[in-house]
């Protein structure tokens, strides 16, 4: 009879031991990612059982329930919902960046629905794990034995690409909790590749590349300094707010429509919380709310009561519901083994030496596989140079090894090839076989010279791995769907917002009526029949949004400053609103041109103004802002008798065209204008003559190759490289474009700069239109007339041409 063995040890250390041996094991092997490939044990293991059964992108749907009892079966011997859970989660396009497993069925949704049971759902491997899993046969990552020691399994994958950051990673183990949010494949390559470049690149210089988190949900992200603090440190904080705008609606009403939320909110428990708030009275102004989502994307509508202002609800929304939340990066990872606060640069580093392991292994394998197989085609080619003799000798020999002995005595092969040798089969001994064989042989050396290569130089195989990336992020890049801005907007909870942001289509039309319109009465008119009267014409239509402004010049040298959102709102088939009934001008004051400006701190950028008598005068954009705006400002000192002709924004390093009526053309740097104050009187631009007056100002770029298109008065029109009129100084006569004529000569319209593909259209004042293609022209030299158009006799004289872009 055995005697029974007893061990009397303290509660406390059986206890500290047994959690100890636990927490170190949910540490390593189950809550937290590695940091080489981004996985976590179970979701490594789910990938691989698929790769392993050929359940891959090009094949057909397989059962999810066959995949989970294959995973429990052989590597995961834990319940199946842990295994269906992580599954369903690799396939779910809110939760990933890039879905790591496609599903057919129903994958649960963002209202946090439960997907359906395993039995009733397909699943494959996603393209893009396929590289998570590429070269894993070629002894590239290091094998264990599974739970029964009945199979090996992956400890890492080779991991093409950076999944850790790509996809992100949360889980909550002892002690440790993790939260690494998902970010875009091509701005974290680039930052791979950065890294490679420099491998002591700061964390500011990784940012031009890699901006920020990328959530699938999209949203808008808020603090660039929480974002540089976590790439620097481990942790750090930003705000994600979901992308809503503020929508009129009939009956003078307002409603917020949301299209975006925040990454991991779940959407019908947000509505339900608003929906709460509502019936609680806590919020007086929704009139009811809506999650009109469907196939096409999401969409949640609050709409609002009368006279109640979007914007401050929406702020009050953002305050008290997950409309907008805060995220906090905690980047722990398994590196080396141990959990590991993970900065953005040991991020990068640890997985640029994995793959440098990687690819240091793989290319050994191919190597030994490229040198195995030369040494066999090397006494194949042997073989056959000496075919008769080799025949002789396997046919005297008894049997497969006395050949095979025979052969290796005789003619000095080795086991391997003799082998290779006797296996050859009888249609193998054609002519063809030996160029094959050369050709084999010449491709084996290429491969063996390439590989050492890249065994031999680190430099090498940087390249290799810098060109692997570019090929995935060639292939798999999405555009980012996350806003990303600077700083964290502080909610002022009031009501009355001055200018809530929207998106609206402003026109301005010659004779001066103005107005602002909506996006969707924009697209539902499909931007036709437009409102104006008969003999006007539209000047200026542009998508602004209410917070830029605008900028109306006159030819009396003034400009009218103008904010989108005191723009009076009307509909696209409704007339506009004359601008002197919003500000004060004179009768015979016309607008030449309107401007759309963001903002106004744009140091490079210049307002150019022109008048017929060829005075020029540049200034500063920023002195245009100002802030009482009740009547037009001068931006022009213009003398009796003169007018402004021309307004616009023109940047550094152009050259400007002047062209008068009589065809005088100047062509100049930009940069002989002085830069002055906005109320100066400018600068001569051009030396005219008495009878003459400038007529067209175009902007060039510099040392670029143009082309002009001119029209003249009698309906002529020529096209002409800029190349042929030379550059001068300001202030010159310059030199004449057309050929002077006795009788009826002609004389200059209108000069515009085109390219090849563009259209010009000439409307004469009896509504005649003639349309010319660009490319239908040849070119022609400054003293050709070019050729008529149009029979202003019959016709009547041009009174508008219209440049056509070609997209």
């Amino acid at each position: 009879m055995t005697a029974e063995r007893f061990q009397e040890l303290p509660l406390e250390e059986v206890m500290g031991d047994r959690f100890g041996r636990y927490s170190k094991y949910i540490i390593q092997d189950r809550a937290l990612p590695d940091a080489r490939d981004g996985l976590k044990p179970v979701q490594r293991r789910i990938l691989y059982a698929m790769f392993h059964e050929g359940n891959t992108n090009e094949k057909p749907f397989r059962k999810s329930a066959k995949t989970v009892g294959n995973v429990i079966g052989n590597y995961h011997p834990h319940g199946d919902s842990s295994v269906y859970d992580a599954m369903v989660r690799m396939s779910q396009d809110w939760k990933s960046r890039h879905m790591l497993i496609e599903m057919h069925g129903n994958n649960g949704s963002v209202d946090g629905d439960p997907p359906a049971a395993m039995r009733y759902t397909e699943a494959r491997l996603s393209a893009i794990a396929a590289e998570m899993l590429r070269d894993i046969g070629k002894n590239t990552v290091d094998f264990i034995p599974n739970f029964d020691d009945q199979d090996l399994e992956p400890t890492v994958l080779p991991a093409k690409f950076p999944n850790l950051l790509v996809n992100g990673s949360t889980g909550i183990s002892a002690g440790y909790a993790t939260d690494i949010p998902p970010h875009n494949l091509a701005e974290t390559l680039d930052a791979v590749l950065m890294r490679l470049d420099d491998n002591n690149c700061s964390v500011d210089k990784l940012m031009t590349v890699i901006k920020g988190p990328d959530f699938p949900t999209g949203g808008i992200i808020q603090g660039v300094e929480g974002i540089k603090k976590a790439y620097e440190t481990g942790r750090g904080k930003i705000v994600v707010r979901a992308k809503a705008e503020v929508e009129q609606i009939k009956g003078g009403k307002e409603q917020i429509v949301i299209h975006e939320l925040p990454f991991e909110v779940n959407k019908a428990q947000l509505v339900k919380k608003i929906d709460e708030q509502r019936i609680d009275k806590r919020l007086e102004g929704i009139a009811d709310i809506r999650d009109e989502s469907d196939r096409t994307g999401l969409r949640i509508v609050i709409e609002l009561k009368k006279d109640v202002q979007g914007q401050g609800i929406l702020n009050y929304l953002y305050k008290t519901s997950d409309l907008q939340v805060t995220y906090n990066f905690n980047m722990i990872a398994i590196h080396n083994r141990r959990p590991t606060m993970m900065t953005l640069p040991l991020m990068l580093d640890a997985y640029i030496e994995h793959q440098k392991d990687v690819i240091t292994k793989r290319s050994k394998y191919d190597l030994e596989k490229a040198k195995d197989r030369l040494h066999i085609v090397e006494g194949l080619m042997k073989a056959l140079s000496i075919l008769d003799e080799v025949i002789a000798t396997i046919r005297s020999s008894k049997d497969k090894k006395d050949a095979k002995n025979n052969l290796q005595e005789k003619f000095q092969f080795t086991e391997i090839q003799s082998e290779a040798i006797v296996s050859l089969q009888l249609y193998r001994l054609t002519n063809t076989d030996i160029t094959e064989l050369r050709l084999e042989e010449e491709e084996l050396r290429k491969t063996i010279a390439e590989l050492s290569a890249i065994l031999d130089s680190e430099k090498q195989l940087i390249e290799v791995i810098k060109s692997e990336l570019k090929e995935i992020r060639k292939k798999f890049s999405l555009p980012r769907i996350s806003k990303i801005e600077a700083e964290i907007e502080e909610i002022k909870l009031t009501l009355d917002v001055l200018v809530p942001s929207e998106e609206v289509v402003v026109t301005v039309t010659k004779d001066g009526y103005v107005k602002r319109t909506s996006i969707r009465s924009h697209a539902a008119s499909n931007g036709q029949d437009f409102a104006m009267k008969e003999s006007d014409y539209l000047l200026y239509e542009a998508n602004l949004n209410t917070q830029h402004h605008l900028l109306l010049f006159t030819n009396k040298g003034n400009y009218i400053y103008q904010p989108v959102y005191e723009l009076p709102d009307i509909r696209w088939k409704d007339l506009g609103q004359h601008i002197s009934s919003i500000v004060p001008t004179d009768k015979e004051e016309e607008i030449i041109n309107v401007i759309g400006i963001e903002k106004f701190e744009q140091d490079d950028l210049f307002v150019l103004t022109a008048t017929k008598e060829g005075q020029i005068k540049r200034s500063n954009l920023s002195d245009y802002a100002v802030q009482r705006y009740s009547k037009p400002i001068k931006t022009m000192n213009v003398k009796d008798g003169d007018e402004m002709i021309f307004a616009e924004l023109v940047s550094p390093n152009k050259e400007l065209l002047l062209t008068s009526y009589l065809s005088y053309t100047l062509r100049f740097n930009l940069d002989e204008i002085p830069v002055t104050g906005v109320k100066t009187g400018g600068v001569k631009g051009i030396n005219l003559k008495d009878d003459d007056q400038l007529v067209s100002i175009n902007i060039l770029e510099s040392g670029e190759e143009q082309e002009v298109f001119v029209v003249t008065q009698r309906g002529a029109v020529k096209r002409m490289s800029v190349r042929e009129i030379e550059s001068s100084n300001r202030a010159k006569r310059g030199v004449v474009i057309l050929k002077e004529l006795k009788a009826n000569p002609h004389r200059i319209l209108k000069v515009m700069v085109v390219e090849k593909t563009d259209s010009v259209t000439l409307i004469t004042d009896k509504q005649i239109q003639e349309t010319i293609n660009v490319s239908d022209l040849s070119k022609a030299d400054r003293y050709s007339n070019g050729s008529l158009r149009i029979d202003v006799a019959n016709d009547g004289d041009i009174i508008s041409v219209k440049v056509d872009k070609k997209e």
